[in-house]
C-alpha cells in the first residue's frame, strides 16, 4: 500500500471533510511560506468540495490573492466551454474568491494562442510551469488533487497510454478512451513533485479502481498505483470506493 486512507461515509461528508482539509492546507501553507499553491481537478466529487469551500465560513482565513492555483488536467475546448475543469472551477468556487488574476493558470483552450494544437498548448504550460518555478524546476505545489476514474487514470494519463512513462511535465493526450479525446495533462513525473497529492474517489464504480492501486497494480496498468506526494500521499473516499480495501488499511471516520 502507498499513503494513507480516509474512509468517509458518503460523498457529500467526503466533499465537505476533503474542503476542510484544504482550506486548513492552505492556511498552513501561507503560514510557513507567505504563498499557497494548489493544483486542481475536475469531475463531481471535486465540484462538491469546491462548492464546500466556497460556503465555509472558514475561506476567508484564506488570503486568496496569495494562492497560486494550476491545474492537473483540461479538456482541449474553447475558454468557457461547460466540460472544461477551469469552467467547472470557476463556477464553483473560484470566481466567488479574491484570486489575483496573475496567479490564476488555466490550461490552454483551443481559441487561444496555440489554436487547436494540443501539443503547442501542452509545451505553452510547460514552460509557463517552468518560469514559476526555480531554474529547471516546477513551482512549488502545496497540495495537488486528483481523481480517480474506473479504470485507474489519474488526470488524464489513462492506462497503457504514452503519457505514463512520458518524461516531459507537461503533454498533449490524443485519442483519449473518454470524451472529449483531446486533452492537455500534467504527467505522473510532474504529479509526483507536490508536497501532498490528495486522491479523491466516491462511488461503487471506483472500488475495484482503488483496490488496484492500493494491492499493488503497476502504474502503467493503474496510474493511480504510480502516484506518490514528496511528504505525503492521501487517499480520500466514501464507503463505497472504499469496499474493495482490506479493513486493515482503512482509517473509517463518520
Amino acid at each position: 500500500m502507498t499513503g494513507s486512507v480516509v474512509v468517509h461515509s458518503d460523498p457529500e461528508v467526503l466533499a465537505q471533510a476533503v474542503a476542510a482539509r484544504l482550506i486548513t492546507r492552505l492556511i498552513d501553507a501561507q503560514a510557513a511560506r507567505g504563498v499557497a499553491s494548489v493544483v486542481l481537478t475536475g469531475g463531481r466529487v471535486a465540484a462538491a468540495v469546491y462548492a464546500a469551500v466556497r460556503d465555509s465560513p472558514a475561506r476567508d482565513a484564506i488570503d486568496w490573492s496569495r494562492v497560486d492555483v494550476w491545474w492537473g488536467d483540461e479538456r482541449f475546448l474553447p475558454g468557457g466551454d461547460p466540460e472544461r475543469n477551469e469552467t467547472q472551477a470557476r463556477a464553483a468556487l473560484l470566481d466567488s474568491v479574491p484570486l489575483d488574476p496573475a496567479r490564476m493558470h488555466p490550461m490552454p483552450a483551443t481559441d487561444g494562442p496555440d489554436g487547436a494544437d494540443p501539443e503547442a498548448g501542452a509545451a505553452r504550460y510547460a514552460e509557463l510551469l517552468g518560469r514559476s518555478g526555480h531554474p529547471q524546476e516546477l513551482p512549488h505545489f502545496d497540495v495537488l488533487l486528483l481523481g480517480v476514474g474506473e479504470d485507474g487514470h489519474i488526470a488524464s494519463v489513462f492506462p497503457e497510454a504514452p503519457a505514463t512513462h512520458d518524461r516531459r511535465t507537461v503533454t498533449a493526450v490524443r485519442g483519449a478512451p473518454k470524451p472529449p479525446p483531446i486533452r492537455v495533462t500534467l504527467t505522473p513525473s510532474a504529479v509526483n513533485t507536490a508536497e501532498e497529492v490528495w486522491l479523491i474517489a466516491a462511488g461503487d464504480g471506483k472500488a475495484d479502481a482503488v483496490g488496484m492501486a492500493l494491492h499493488g497494480a503497476g502504474p502503467v496498468q493503474i496510474p493511480a498505483a504510480g502516484v506518490r506526494g514528496v511528504n505525503r500521499t492521501l487517499w480520500l473516499l466514501d464507503e463505497a470506493a472504499a469496499s474493495r480495501l482490506e479493513p486493515s488499511y482503512r482509517s473509517l471516520l463518520r
